[in-house]
């Protein structure tokens, strides 16, 4: 069995792996209410971009861990697609749908853990 830390840490890897970029962990872990423990919010350039983290953040995450998320949504258009991992919310999208729908402040008590852009 895994630890949702080693699984937000492998969802990173898998992020950065296709050069997926911003990537912030909100910490929803003491937030009363809350869908889930972890929000993971990143973007691609374009939505052929987007739907590769997807399938990155995908395989990464089954190769390393043994999981696969509950649901994907989004990957027709790949604007934003979310991945259900229960106790993970993964939010990839392209940089104009991030700034309207503005997740990071959807939960204004998260804790935010920016994780550097690799170059």
């Amino acid at each position: 069995m895994y630890e949702t830390e080693e699984l937000v840490k492998r969802i990173a890897e898998g992020i950065q792996e296709k050069k997926g970029k911003d990537i912030v962990v909100a910490d929803l872990t003491d937030t009363d209410n809350s869908v889930c423990k972890y929000f993971v919010i990143c973007e691609g350039n374009t939505p052929t971009q987007v739907a590769a983290i997807a399938d990155s953040v995908n395989d990464y995450v089954r190769i390393h861990l043994g999981v696969k998320p509950t649901v994907v949504e989004g990957l027709r258009n790949a604007r934003w697609v979310a991945m259900d991992y229960s106790d993970v919310l993964v939010h990839i999208f392209v940089p104009e749908d991030r700034t309207f729908y503005n997740l990071e402040n959807l939960w204004a008590d998260a804790r935010l853990n920016l994780i550097p852009n690799l170059d």
